[in-house]
């Protein structure tokens, strides 16, 4: 082991600390790999209930859709291999945790998350994973002795697995924590935080500390990376906020925190100045890649305003962030019906009922359904003509006109014209998530 690296000399000792259930009879093997191959059947079924069921119980998991993205990616490659391991019969010792579960312990660490809720994740799924396996082996069961074998086999394993993979994330969280707060001493995180939670403090020490004044207006904006592009990093995030800046005609340079590695929130100090911030112009002046988004408030003055843009800035955020959603470069608060989507998406489950609601039949996920709903948005969208409506989808008057009468026809549900405009503008921004899935 001595000329081994320490990283790979702390994954060899880790892997020794990997505990294998004792081999079990060939019975027992071939009945929890027929459980093995139901529950295949039925993964990603189980990773949108576990990751929906962690996401929901346990504190900070799902502060960011980003977080909520990579959670289920890390759900994902842990049932996947547990499954994958329980079918073939193969030993803890031998595996390697995936990509996505480490990747998400990092993002945590990145971002202050405690590491309670990391591990308490871990364990609320094991918990869930036995009480599935349970019921698949009490839907077939035959025989009381042979099943209580199955279920201390698969229980053996799961158990295991969760014990060696959670040794495992954490010491990576450990780890890149301490990497973390030493790497980012320059951007004031602490003193930036603080001043967005403690309402009642003295700004004094903010100014001091940062020299940025906050008797002043002030932009707030979030910049972040899909993670598609290797190449961004947080030093190219704050190059990207600076020219933000810069054009938005800043009175001085913007203050940059990260909040992980692909993430960083800044404010852009305007003076005396209130701009109207035009989201379209921004994007055209920055030039941003494919994967790197920006999200930005309204001009707020003094330190109320400094909250407040911020919040604005994060509420623009939750919507583009949001897998799946259609991708604008930079989306502002001031966006029309940016803010009122952003309040609904903050509880999922109830905006995609009142679009189900709302939209009727138009509401479904089918290719058809979308042209009516694209037709009757631009429709809306050009205070109901026909001509530029046809002009924006590039096709001609009379299809508008046809389009525009099947999806009026087609929407029996009650409703105003304004619940119908918002309904359809919803789907807009939130895509496929409020959408009623395709019964073919």
């Amino acid at each position: 082991m001595t000329n081994l690296e320490p990283e790979d000399r702390r994954a060899v000792a880790r892997s020794r600390l990997a505990h294998v259930p004792a081999t079990a009879h060939e019975d027992v093997l071939a009945a929890v790999a027929q459980v093995a191959r139901s529950l295949s059947a039925r993964e990603l079924d189980m990773v949108r209930a576990m990751t929906s069921l962690m996401a929901h119980d346990i504190d900070h998991l799902d502060d960011d859709p980003v977080l909520v993205q990579l959670l289920e990616a890390s759900v994902h490659g842990n049932i996947s291999t547990i499954v994958h391991v329980l079918a073939n019969d193969i030993p803890v010792d031998r595996l390697q945790p995936t990509t996505a579960a480490v990747e998400y312990a990092l993002r945590l660490a990145q971002r202050d998350v405690p590491s309670n809720s990391l591990v308490r994740a871990y364990h609320l799924g094991q918990n869930e994973m036995m009480s599935i396996c349970f019921e698949e082996v009490k839907k077939n069961s035959n025989d009381s002795e042979l099943d209580f074998a199955v279920l201390k086999h698969i229980s053996d394993v799961v158990y295991n697995y969760i014990d060696w993979i959670t040794l495992f994330v954490f010491d990576a969280y450990e780890t890149e924590r301490i990497r973390w707060i030493g790497a980012k001493g320059t951007v004031h995180s602490s003193t930036i935080h603080t001043l967005l939670a403690d309402r009642s403090g003295t700004t004094t020490t903010f100014e001091a500390h940062t020299g940025y004044l906050l008797n002043q207006n002030h932009l707030g904006v979030v910049v972040w990376s899909d993670g598609s592009d290797s190449t961004t990093t947080l030093g190219s995030i704050d190059v990207i906020s600076r020219r933000a800046a810069a054009a938005m005609r800043s009175a001085g340079p913007p203050i940059v925190t990260a909040i992980d590695r692909r993430t960083a929130w800044a404010w852009i100090p305007l003076g005396t100045r209130t701009p109207t911030v035009d989201t379209a112009e921004l994007a055209a002046a920055l030039r941003l890649d494919q994967s790197t988004r920006m999200a930005v408030g309204l001009p707020g003055k003094g330190v109320d305003g400094f909250r407040r843009t911020h919040e604005q800035a994060r509420a623009a955020y939750s919507i583009a962030s949001i897998p799946g959603t259609p991708v604008r470069e930079v989306l502002g608060y001031g966006d029309k019906n940016v803010a009122i989507v952003s309040l609904l998406a903050q509880d999922l489950d109830s905006a995609r009922y009142w679009v189900w609601e709302t939209l009727g039949t138009l509401a479904d996920d089918t290719p058809n359904a979308a042209v009516l709903r694209d037709t009757l948005h631009a429709y809306f969208a050009h205070d109901e003509s026909h001509l530029h409506a046809a002009q924006e989808l590039n096709v001609h008057r009379n299809t508008v006109k046809y389009r525009v009468t099947k999806a009026l026809e087609l929407h029996t549900t009650s409703g105003d014209k304004l619940d119908l405009a918002l309904a359809l503008q919803v789907c807009q921004f939130l895509g496929a998530l409020v959408l009623r899935p395709s019964q073919t």
